[in-house]
């Protein structure tokens, strides 16, 4: 199942599923209960590009604070439910947009009939969530342990479980730590499955090992056209989270807009401090509104033909650098005006 045949959901002010494009999303990191905490690092994350922001909700005092934090944000707010039904229907009656639940961690068929009650009543989506984690013990068994033909039958259960209570306002999410395995069950169930497919490698670590590993599964299951709404899970600022999100989709051609970096690897011809400079022009463009590559390059002697498939581009020299545009050379500067020559370029850009 391609991504444009799925079914439709909205999740606030957001729709995903349909033929709209991938949604990036978040998770907060702060305690819930905390509402300047919270409300301060959901505002970072819109600036960032953060379309959906998730908040754990472990206490009654943290479902209750997802009233004022919605105030005060303007990105459709999910809460993440584990264990205790009553959590799930208390974030639904302070206002979110849609909640995160794993039916089989919830409690009784009455307890999960009692969250999709109150769900259909606001008319908020439900995210059924499955981790290779928290497999059946009995899909265990027939499987021989945790494979993805076990993520996808016992997320499939607790669909159908949610269908037999005359619902569907649906998104499913399947995550394992695992690449290949991940991979392997969203190609399953995007054959079996109608709704929307939120889509992440869980628990993948570290803002370096986790941006590899999420690079690989999600632009695998992305360019398969799996998936439509995304959360890179990193073991850090979830900003990170956001710009990586940002890049996959953009390198996919998902994503429009926002300049991309491209710079060269550096070697024995480099005169300059190019890794300082290519770092900097990627902070000195994050807020600049153009859908344009700009091209960092180390040396005159290639950088301009390297260059060429840039909209604009700099190369370094020995005390001065070139400003190239469309591969042609349009001006000479000094080294301490490189950056500042780049930025007004930048600034007034006409195509």
């Amino acid at each position: 199942m391609l991504r444009n045949e799925t079914k439709e959901i909205r999740i606030g002010k957001v729709c995903i599923g349909g033929s709209h494009p991938v949604a990036i999303q978040s998770m907060t990191n702060t305690k819930t209960e905390d509402v300047q905490a919270t409300v301060n690092q959901i505002l970072k994350l819109e600036a960032a590009g953060c379309e959906i922001i998730r908040c754990a909700v472990p206490t009654m005092e943290a479902a209750e604070a997802l009233k004022e934090i919605k105030k005060q944000i303007h990105i459709p707010l999910v809460a993440d439910i584990h264990f205790d039904y009553r959590l799930a229907i208390a974030a639904i009656e302070n206002g979110a947009d849609k909640i995160r639940i794993n039916p089989g961690n919830i409690g009784s068929l009455e307890r999960v009939r009692a969250v999709v009650d109150k769900a259909k009543e606001k008319k908020i989506p439900i995210r059924v969530g499955v981790n290779s984690g928290s497999l059946e013990k009995h899909i265990l068994e027939k499987n021989g342990g945790v494979t993805a033909e076990g993520i996808v039958e016992s997320a499939l259960d607790k669909v159908h479980m949610i269908e037999e209570m005359d619902y569907d306002n649906l998104v499913v999410s399947i995550k394992s730590s695992d690449v290949l395995m991940c991979i392997e069950a969203h190609e399953q169930i995007a054959r079996q499955c109608k709704y929307p497919l939120h889509v992440g490698i869980t628990e993948s670590g570290t803002v370096y090992s986790g941006n590899i590993k999420s690079s690989v599964g999600l632009g695998i299951i992305l360019h398969a056209g799996i998936g439509n709404t995304i959360r890179v899970s990193l073991t850090g600022d979830p900003v990170e989270e956001i710009k990586t999100a940002k890049l996959i989709l953009k390198t996919l051609g998902l994503k429009k807009g926002g300049i991309e970096v491209v710079s060269c690897p550096t070697c024995g011809r480099t005169k300059i401090n190019l890794i300082e400079l290519a770092n900097k022009v990627e902070h000195m463009v994050a807020d600049i509104p153009l859908d344009i590559k700009v091209a960092v390059m180390g040396c005159a002697v290639n950088g301009p033909g390297e260059a060429k498939e840039a909209d604009i581009g700099i190369a370094g020299g020995v005390g001065e650098g070139l400003l190239i545009k469309k591969g042609e050379i349009i001006k000479k500067v000094k080294e301490e005006e490189l950056l500042p020559a780049l930025r007004q370029e930048l600034l007034n850009w006409k195509e």
